[in-house]
């Protein structure tokens, strides 16, 4: 019993032992088991972290793109206003450019039409210029101071006596030219000359034959009436065709020295003013003789220096017109005659012309006066106040 009790042992114990490395090798493999357990749970809890982060992606990731969408939103409804703004704008300035370019253009036709009158008031400013242009010689007359006309205040007398002023009223007659094969005739009624103008010719008879004469009315140029008035300087100087060969200080200091020399009659100098453009200078002297002593002369020589030169002088003075009158006229008892043929003397013709005129079974009348101007000459007539009537006043 005991024997097969120890064999029975023994193989117990053989068999535990058999049974022992299994249970080993389990444990191991629970061991792996239990590390690849830990290890998937680790990586569970990754992956798990991994989805909340990308959950928590998604939803920022969403909520960026909410915002996203909301900023295009409003960003395309700003462009909508922008570009509603941009057309407005737009068309504002096509407006505007398109009212500027009309009143460009307007400001141009205005400039155009201002310009060519400023041509044609030219044109008839140099008309009118030299319409009146007056040239006239006035001879020199002796004047002798009758009456004082008008006392001077004691405290001005000394300014006074500085200057001259003097005034000149000129009166031009109206003027008409009459060319050869013409002749004027002034009836002493206007209603002869009236008839006479309304025939278209008259038939004169010559003893050398008869005469196709055409009357007509007369233009008369017009006439002027105006006021001079002239303030001359006692104490001022002027000196004309200096030579420009020095600089304005060199010159304005040579002109001093040498019109301040006793010995040509010069004396103390206040003031130089020189124009180097107009070669001119107008010098002041403290003494009023010295200016009219030098003016006597009406040449100076004067020492540049570099070279000596005779200048003309003369006083200073400024002038004024005033009280200026354009009058238009018209004679109504005066005709003119035209295409008168020479047949005879232009005496005999002139005669022949009064008398014929003077019938009243040839429209005429009374003559006042009349001229005949032979072909191959010219002169002017001039008309009275009583001759003519004033048809225009132009101040």
């Amino acid at each position: 019993m005991n024997s097969s009790n120890d064999e029975s042992g023994g193989n117990s114990d053989e068999t535990f032992s058999e049974t022992e490395m299994p249970l080993s090798i389990n444990d191991e493999e629970l061991k792996k088991a239990e590390e690849q357990l830990e290890f998937w749970k680790s990586r569970y809890e990754k992956c798990d972290t991994e989805k909340s982060r990308l959950l928590l992606d998604k939803l920022s990731t969403e909520d960026s793109k909410r915002k996203s969408q909301e900023e295009l939103c409003r960003l395309l409804e700003e462009k909508e206003r922008l570009s509603k703004l941009i057309t407005a704008n737009k068309d504002n300035c096509k407006k505007e450019l398109q009212y500027i370019t009309e009143e460009n253009n307007k400001i141009k036709r205005e400039n155009q039409e201002l310009r060519e009158n400023l041509a044609l008031q030219n044109t008839e400013y140099s008309h009118l210029k030299q319409k009146f242009m007056i040239e006239a010689e006035i001879p020199e007359k002796k004047v002798k101071f009758t009456k004082v006309e008008k006392e001077i205040a004691a405290n001005r007398l000394e300014d006074a006596c500085m200057r001259i002023d003097a005034q000149f009223s000129l009166h031009q007659k109206p003027a008409l030219e009459i060319q050869g094969g013409q002749a004027l005739i002034t009836f002493e009624e206007e209603s002869v000359a009236e008839k006479i103008l309304k025939l278209p010719k008259c038939v004169v008879t010559l003893p050398s034959g008869k005469v196709d004469v055409k009357p007509s009315s007369v233009s008369i140029n017009s006439a002027v009436k105006f006021e001079i008035n002239y303030i001359i300087s006692r104490k001022q100087l002027v000196v004309r065709d200096i030579p420009g060969v020095l600089e304005d200080d060199r010159m304005k200091d040579k002109i001093e020295i040498s019109f301040s020399k006793p010995s040509q009659g010069g004396g103390e100098i206040e003031n130089v003013n020189y124009n180097k453009q107009d070669g001119m200078a107008v010098i002041t002297f403290l003494q009023t003789e010295v200016a009219e002593r030098l003016a006597k002369k009406r040449k100076y020589t004067l020492d540049l220096g570099t070279r000596v030169c005779s200048v003309p002088v003369q006083l200073h003075y400024d002038e004024q017109i005033k009280k200026f009158q354009a009058f238009g006229v018209k004679s109504k008892r005066t005709v003119l005659l035209s295409g008168i043929n020479e047949l005879m003397d232009e005496e005999e013709l002139q005669d022949c012309l009064e008398i014929y005129f003077q019938k009243p079974i040839n429209s005429g009348g009374e003559v006042q006066n009349i001229k005949y101007v032979s072909k191959g000459s010219s002169l002017y007539a001039f008309f009275e106040e009583d001759d003519v009537g004033k048809e225009q006043k132009l101040d």
